[in-house]
């Protein structure tokens, strides 16, 4: 038996949670690579183990039942970093799972950073949330704690890219560089079966763009009988603007307004991304327009870019290397709360980035509440925004936001910044899926209704059999 369960991203872009469990069963040896071997027991790999985000019911999932018994998971394959892909594994273990957490170098590096990061923010939301009142539980309460999130840290396995590994008997996997932040990758899975060729899954993770800076292309994907593919832009394709035109344009009018131009980044990717930017733009231009980066989680996510020279492109080295500084002379590192709160004496034309990316949380909201009056301001949105979230709300044109229980005014100008997105639109996904023979079974997955929908018509027309999941959804796969 070979089973697929989706308990995430599943109708919606955040907490991908997928379980493959595979039954009982002999199982041949490989001949290369990973040898593999079965006994009587079912196993379980759960692939992904990430937090919902955005509406509020889709963060009250986070304090649910998870869809699975977490102490029957025998291992876990992360795609990469990010919140929505790992957020979850602090509870995960928290609740008993005890097992290995397969990823890249670069993942486990930043998940020690990501997870605690998570941790303190909820920390530190449920500690002003009961100190203003303005809950509605009593106390208020994290979902997990920092203790928690260091707990993951020694349970985690670091792999190769390219190279066959052991997830449990019977089941090896690999990754595959897929272009989205450092560390991330589409995983192949094998599964064997006795007297027949082992079913060939993959799961590609979020994909990233062609030509982006910071991070290297896809790679082409492997044969396989079974494809779980995201679909966060599956219906529409970026805007071809070029994002240094449009930064430009933002720095030139707080130049003139002397206002400030607060940048929504997500601490891991975006932020690298805007730093280099605006660094190369001020060197060309000859600015000296300040550049406050508020996110210790930022700054410690960039010296962890700088270990892995190998995955950036040769004009980033340079930049991700340098001598000086990583962020350039002009830069401003703000790691306490202290640092932070001093941001709000300063004057004249400045940029603050900080996280988070959907000001779900984090300083990003300090700095919304004090600066969104500003009619000389500007909010500018660096990425995906999910329904639900401040940044969607700020995106479709609100005239007031909700932060610490209050509605506050939008008088700054809102921009959204296209170009930065880290994740393939439709014609890259495409793209990389092009050299693949249709499967005999593809999954859509991590998209919203709509762009799920659109992107599975777009592979149907191209010989796939596409299924669009729902959450709690599981399928056969033992006759493929």
């Amino acid at each position: 038996m070979i089973r697929l369960a989706f308990h995430g991203a599943a109708g919606t872009v955040t907490g991908s949670r997928f379980v493959l469990e595979v039954g009982a069963g002999r199982v041949s040896g490989r001949d290369s690579g990973a040898e593999l071997s079965s006994d009587a027991k079912t196993r379980r790999v759960l692939i992904d183990c990430g937090l919902f985000q955005g509406r509020k019911e889709l963060r009250e999932r986070n304090w649910g039942d998870p869809g699975f018994d977490v102490r029957e998971v025998d291992s876990v394959l992360l795609t990469h970093a990010h919140i929505d892909h790992s957020g979850y594994l602090p509870r995960l273990v928290r609740d008993g799972f005890s097992g290995p957490i397969h990823c890249t170098s670069a993942t486990a590096d930043l998940v020690e950073i990501l997870l605690e990061d998570s941790a303190r923010i909820q920390e530190e939301d449920a500690e002003y949330a009961n100190k203003r009142g303005f809950s509605r539980h009593h106390p208020a309460l994290p979902l997990y704690t920092v203790q928690d999130a260091q707990r993951v840290v020694p349970m985690l396995v670091c792999q190769s890219y390219g190279h066959w590994f052991n997830v449990c008997p019977g089941v090896r996997a690999r990754y595959r560089p897929a272009g989205h932040i450092i560390g991330s990758g589409s995983i192949q899975v094998e599964v064997e079966r006795e007297g027949r060729a082992p079913l060939r899954l993959l799961f590609s993770g979020d994909v990233g763009r062609y030509d982006a800076p910071l991070v290297p292309d896809p790679a082409s994907p492997e044969p396989a009988d079974v494809l779980v593919v995201e679909s966060t832009y599956g219906d529409r394709t970026h805007p071809t603007e070029p994002v240094e035109a449009q930064l430009e344009s933002i720095l030139a009018r707080i130049v003139e307004t002397q206002g400030v131009a607060l940048f929504a980044s997500f601490a891991v990717g975006r932020a690298q991304q805007l730093a280099y930017l605006l660094h190369k733009l001020q060197a060309e231009k000859r600015w000296n327009v300040p550049v406050h980066i508020d996110s210790p989680m930022a700054i410690d996510a960039t010296k962890i870019y700088r270990r892995y020279p190998e995955e950036h492109g040769i004009e980033s080295v340079r930049f991700m290397s340098g001598a000086t500084s990583v962020f350039g002379s002009n830069v401003y590192l703000h790691r306490t709360r202290e640092d932070s709160m001093r941001l709000n004496d300063l004057q004249g034309a400045r940029v603050i980035i900080a996280s988070s990316g959907m000001m779900t949380g984090g300083r990003i909201l300090h700095h919304l509440r004090r600066h969104a009056t500003d009619p000389r301001a500007v909010i500018v949105l660096g990425g995906y925004q999910a329904p639900g979230t401040r940044g969607a709300s700020l995106q479709s044109g609100s005239p007031t936001v909700r932060i610490h229980g209050r509605d506050v005014e939008v008088h700054a100008e809102v921009r959204q910044l296209s170009g930065l997105s880290a994740h393939a639109d439709r014609d890259e996904l495409l793209r990389w899926l092009q050299p693949l023979a249709p499967p005999k079974r593809t999954f859509i997955v991590h998209g919203e209704p709509p762009s799920a929908a659109a992107f599975a018509e777009a592979l149907d027309s191209r010989g796939h059999r596409c299924t669009v999941p729902g959450m709690g959804d599981a399928f056969d796969l033992s006759e493929l």
